[in-house]
């Protein structure tokens, strides 16, 4: 599916979570980006087309944020999201890849689901997992973008990784701000393009200290750091 940049661009990003910590670091992290807000709460007080939500490959919204918005949105929400990996991925999503389904209420009126972890309550702070989600997540709103131009004006997500992931504040920060910039500047054709742009520059992401950025650059084999 050939993607429009020009029909995905427009889409305000917030940031939200109930972690101090997590919100701290995404200040540092986004400090120089515009059109990203950033706030501490709940994402189910979030008024947003859609909702981001840290999920596992099998789709079972047993924890975290997953189970939150299981409670808010009803039982069906998570027939729906299994239903679209059954459909989508054969039964098993692979991190670096998302679903977005209808939720049918009006906020928000989709979800997002992407895994930051294979099997449920994973410790994924080794890895780059959290990236990999992320850019996922953006990736699945420009698919549906391209779908239906406009269907996604807004987007809510959590500190992804950070709290059943296990994953350092500063590090689920930065990593989000490099899925955030693949977002802002490529639409991919497909998850396994997206996986493979990222995962050929896994040197450059590994070897940054916690407190740098990495930008993965599409166009080519190597990271630019910034």
């Amino acid at each position: 599916m050939a993607l429009n940049r020009a029909q995905t661009s427009a889409v305000s990003v917030v940031l939200t979570d109930v972690s101090a910590s997590v919100v701290a670091a995404w200040r540092a992290a986004f400090a120089d980006t515009p059109g990203i807000e950033i706030r501490k709460g709940s994402i189910l007080d979030t008024k947003a087309d859609a909702w981001v939500s840290p999920t596992n490959s099998r789709g079972r919204m047993d924890g975290g944020t997953d189970a939150a918005v299981k409670r808010y949105l009803g039982a069906g929400i998570q027939l729906r999201v299994q239903r679209a990996i059954r459909d989508g991925f054969g039964g098993s999503l692979p991190v670096g890849s998302a679903v977005c389904v209808p939720t049918g209420a009006v906020h928000p009126r989709f979800l997002i689901s992407t895994p930051t972890m294979e099997g449920s309550s994973e410790n994924v702070s080794e890895t780059l997992n959290v990236a990999l989600a992320c850019a996922a997540a953006f990736q699945a709103i420009h698919r549906q973008n391209a779908e239906a131009p406009g269907s996604i004006t807004s987007v809510a997500l959590v500190g992804m990784g950070a709290r059943t992931g296990r994953v350092p504040a500063r590090v689920c920060a930065n990593l989000m701000w490099t899925g955030w910039t693949l977002f802002d500047e490529h639409a991919f054709t497909d998850y396994d393009d997206l996986r493979a742009t990222i995962t050929a520059q896994l040197d450059d992401l590994t070897a940054a200290p916690e407190t740098e950025r990495v930008r993965v650059d599409p166009a080519r084999r190597t990271g630019a750091r910034r």
